[in-house]
């Protein structure tokens, strides 16, 4: 006879098993668990406000707009986003292609010089080139002296405030994530495949076309949705070139129109655009996944380059890092230099302070949840955080101008009924003590930002061995010890420089902070786009200047790592 199956068998092995990763995991749901998840959940609730806004609006003004000006919103926006995702894919994926597989004199300085636009926001981009190129800037002076031409109608010169001009301003600020990220990918490929096609007749075009961007396309992917959604969410250039996009009808339809509903709709339009493409670029580079084989170990070897194929690489990759970084620098600096008795100014002391105030709060506020989420998250099961983590993502993929409708309309309902109810119990009036202060500026920054910080986070955790925190339990040490004793000695370079990376984006933040400031606060980027609209380029420079100076403290940060890194 042939023995009985033993039924429980299976159940009991399943159970065991289950249990063995709840003891690795310190417990079906352990308080850093729920802790991490509640935090992650709280990084979304702007988004889930903004749709709940725009399909409960007081007024419904959706079938006014769509058939006024929103067609004119969404067609510039999609204009916009098609030529900077074009030029920046055209500017980033060239420069990286040359400086790494060519030297030449000046070579490795232009690796780190074509990053330095990332320190400067697009907005001073455009004040800079607009007052560069326009009618009573240095270009159209020189010309009309050189050729005698007395006023505007004796000569033709293209119309700088346009959308054409725009697509310049963005792409030569955004360009740097494309380059980033498809350098890193090329400098990770095999020589062999390049030596390969060589051998096979292929020439320095062919070679990039077939080997070399085939193989960069999912760098290329994510940098390029990187790029467009910056694009979509920039406010203060394109409002400086005149071009109505979706941001700016924001903008319209809350403070000119008032009507937070409409404007809702608008940001949930602008939401679903962003989601959208990060969908796309998700499923366009699923199955496209190249690994280096595995005795792919002879780098790309660089072709060196002399005289004019030199001077000529040195001058294509130079160029976009003179649009998007030493030209706008130089016009700030120029305006600056005419008066020095700006920077004594009180108001650029004040904005200095605030700025300095609500960004390190926030960072300091951002990078805590982000350290405590991701360390909470590690602890749940895989398929649970892969959920959870791009779901904590959709704070920084919501562009500024959505978080803060998201942020401010529940805050402004909880802030007066909070109010209301002191004044009940009290009945001493105590004003608007959310909305009316710094703390909707520090709660919209930590959400917008959250996201990269979680990011960062997560990496960092990833990097220790599994085996340290189970080395130091074994040794009797609680979870908190183990976070305290291992945890944060191992990461703390990485908790810095996140914390330096959020707070120069809080410093940059133009659209949510110009939405959610309060009466009579002005920062560094408010204080630049304010004199800036009012033509007083001069007064505006000392605060553009220290702006770039902040992003610049991170720009050189991020090379002095890279640098380490190899």
């Amino acid at each position: 006879m042939l023995p009985k199956r033993n039924t429980q068998a299976k159940p009991q092995r399943r159970w065991q098993r289950r249990k063995t990763r709840l003891l690795k995991s310190g417990g079906p749901l352990s308080g850093w668990s729920l802790l991490g998840i509640a935090i992650s959940l709280l990084a979304i609730l702007p988004v889930l406000a903004v749709i709940a806004l725009a399909f409960q609006p007081e007024q419904n003004i959706w079938p006014h707009l769509s058939g006024t000006v929103l067609p004119r919103y969404l067609s510039n926006t999609l204009i916009l986003m098609a030529g900077v995702g074009a030029l920046s894919a055209a500017m980033g994926t060239g420069a990286a292609w040359i400086v790494t597989m060519y030297r030449f004199s000046g070579s490795r300085l232009l690796q780190g010089l074509l990053l330095f636009p990332m320190a400067l926001p697009a907005y001073i981009g455009a004040y800079a080139l607009v007052d560069f190129l326009d009618y009573s800037g240095p270009v159209q002076l020189l010309l009309r002296g050189a050729m005698g031409w007395t006023s505007a109608r004796d000569y033709w010169f293209p119309e700088t405030r346009s959308i054409g001009f725009a697509i310049l301003v963005l792409s030569s600020a955004f360009y740097p994530y494309v380059y980033l990220l498809v350098r890193n990918a090329l400098k990770e490929q095999s020589g062999g495949l390049y030596e390969v096609a060589r051998a096979l007749g292929a020439g320095p075009f062919g070679m990039f076309w077939r080997v070399g961007l085939p193989l960069s396309r999912p760098a290329l992917a994510a940098g390029l949705a990187l790029v467009l959604m910056e694009t979509a969410a920039d406010y203060g250039a394109v409002q400086h070139f005149g071009v109505q996009t979706l941001t700016t009808g924001i903008f319209t339809t809350w403070l000119d129109g008032a009507d937070a509903g409409g404007a809702a709709q608008i940001a949930l339009l602008l939401l679903g655009m962003i989601l959208a493409l990060l969908l796309v670029e998700r499923l366009g580079r699923k199955n496209a996944r190249f690994n280096r084989p595995a005795r792919a170990d002879r780098p790309v070897l660089p072709r060196q380059l002399k005289g004019f194929q030199a001077a000529f690489a040195f001058f294509l990759c130079l160029l976009p890092a003179v649009l998007g970084f030493f030209l706008p620098v130089a016009v700030m600096g120029w305006h600056a230099l005419r008066r020095p008795e700006v920077w004594l100014d009180p108001g650029l002391a004040q904005a200095f302070g605030n700025t300095v105030f609500v960004g390190f709060l926030a960072a300091l506020i951002t990078v805590a949840g982000a350290f405590v989420a991701a360390f909470g998250l590690r602890k749940l099961h895989k398929g649970t955080a892969r959920i959870l983590v791009p779901i904590s993502m959709l704070g920084y993929a919501a562009p500024g101008a959505v978080l803060a409708v998201g942020v401010l309309i529940p805050l402004a309902a909880f802030d007066h009924l909070l109010a209301d109810t002191v004044l009940a119990i009290s009945g001493t009036d105590p004003g608007l003590m959310l909305t009316g202060t710094a703390f909707a500026l520090i709660l919209a920054f930590s959400m917008r930002f959250f996201g990269i910080a979680q990011s960062a986070m997560d990496a960092a955790f990833g990097r220790i061995a599994p085996s340290l925190p189970l080395a130091a339990r074994s040794l009797g040490l609680g979870e908190r010890a183990v976070l305290r004793a291992v945890h944060v000695p191992l990461i703390k370079g990485s908790l810095a420089t996140t914390l330096l990376v959020v707070f120069v984006e809080c410093v940059k933040e133009l659209p949510a902070t110009l939405l959610l400031r309060p009466f009579n606060f002005s920062t560094l980027s408010t204080r630049t786009y304010e004199l800036a609209s009012l033509e007083r380029l001069s007064e505006a420079a000392p605060a553009a200047l220290v702006v770039v100076a902040v992003g610049l403290a991170a720009v050189l940060a991020l090379l002095r790592s890279q640098s380490a890194g190899r």
